[in-house]
């Protein structure tokens, strides 16, 4: 039941996100453009090219580039809690955020991989990310073990370490492109276009399914170490993976975005309350979840300035906060009615 209502909550999200805007359009007329385009049938004559320019090119992969980094990062939220055995711990928390952002930085202020047009900043995101993981990998691996405890605090070291770099970049640099890479560590959906969709949704997929088909070997690891080993669950191994998984689709995810926070925390305990903590039914609602999050939040970046933009990390800060604040009172209210 809760997934028809979250499946049916992202598809009218999807449709009514695309319809509001400095021009608006009604919901029936972006089904039909939506339509049109998918089965390559003529469009209506009374819906001018230019609704369905703004709804096709500009609007949708907007807006199915939020959904997409929302879901993203909320199943990578349930993957390092799962891996960290923290309900605290978010996508970020390994540094693989302030690694993407010194590459994208560095395109932005001093033109690395100009070369790469458009896709300079994502490409150079994504390689400092993989780089940054190398490198919490390498300090955090004690003899071919990740302690949890370790890799968190590595990746925290890590990651304040590259903000400063990210930060003396930024000082060093123009005004003018300081200030677009300040916009983009704090997230936007504003470079999405149907060619840049590919190598994020093919991440997600990848990534959602492989976690679903070892969603039993998480379930133990939450346990503890002994309880997952009793289990026969190769604990090393399984920690690995899951390092790997989160830290490429973070820095995937990350490079399609920029730096956006909270939803990987909000998001996977909001969904443990709906329907517990079994992860092969947290996973993908907390996807679905995500989705409609990220893509209301985009929404409202376009709208409550227009014609400027938000950046989608200030309204995610602002809206997350105080859900996780009520979130976590609520759990403890239900903890101790439970004890008593």
């Amino acid at each position: 039941m809760v997934a028809c209502v979250l499946v049916a909550t992202l598809i009218g999200s999807i449709v009514m996100a695309v319809s509001v805007g400095s021009v608006s359009v009604p919901p029936g007329t972006v089904w039909r453009i939506i339509a049109a385009e998918t089965l390559g049938t003529e469009l209506d004559a009374s819906i001018g090219r230019n609704l369905r320019q703004i709804v096709w090119e500009l609007r949708l992969p907007r807006v199915v580039l939020a959904g997409i980094v929302g879901a993203g990062l909320a199943v990578v939220g349930v993957a390092v809690q799962a891996l960290v055995r923290n309900p605290l711990a978010d996508p970020y928390i390994l540094g693989i955020s302030s690694g993407a952002s010194v590459g994208a930085a560095l395109v932005i202020l001093f033109g690395l991989f100009s070369s790469l047009g458009t896709s300079a900043i994502s490409v150079a995101a994504f390689l400092t990310a993989m780089a940054t993981m190398a490198v919490v990998y390498l300090i955090a691996n004690e003899s071919g073990r990740l302690s949890p405890m370790r890799l968190v605090l590595t990746g925290v070291v890590v990651g304040y370490v590259l903000s400063a770099v990210t930060s003396f970049a930024i000082f060093r640099a123009d005004p003018r492109a300081s200030q677009q890479v300040l916009f983009w560590l704090l997230g936007s959906f504003g470079r999405a276009r149907w060619d840049t969709l590919a190598i994020p949704a093919v991440a997600f997929l990848a990534v959602l399914v492989h976690l679903w088909w070892r969603a039993r070997p998480l379930d133990a690891l939450v346990a503890g170490d002994s309880a997952a080993t009793t289990f026969g669950v190769p604990v090393g191994r399984v920690r690995i993976e899951l390092f790997v998984a989160t830290a490429a689709l973070t820095g995937i995810m990350v490079a399609s975005s920029g730096a956006v926070g909270f939803v990987g925390l909000v998001v996977p305990h909001a969904v443990r309350m709906l329907v517990g903590g079994r992860h092969r039914r947290v996973l993908p609602l907390a996807a679905l979840l995500g989705a409609v999050f990220m893509i209301w939040v985009d929404t409202g970046a376009r709208v409550i300035a227009a014609p400027q933009e938000l950046p989608v990390g200030i309204i995610t800060a602002l809206v997350g906060g105080p859900i996780f604040i009520v979130l976590m009172r609520r759990r403890d209210r239900m903890r101790r009615a439970g004890a008593s």
